[in-house]
């Protein structure tokens, strides 16, 4: 079984994680209401979808 020769530092370790972060989701706001909603969703505030409402929401 193959083993390390050296340990690998700190720097290098973190040069190789740099790829492995979490990317923030796109956010766009509702032209009826302003809310944040994600794109290609249905607001969940007020139930809008393309100008329209979708979905029947208590307020």
């Amino acid at each position: 079984m193959a083993l390390p020769k050296r340990k690998v530092s700190k720097s290098r370790r973190d040069k190789r994680r740099t790829h492995k972060k979490a990317a923030a989701p796109n956010v766009s706001t509702c032209p009826e209401c302003g809310e944040a909603v994600l794109p290609h969703h249905v607001c969940p505030s007020c139930g809008a979808y393309k100008g329209r409402t979708v979905v029947e929401t208590e307020e």
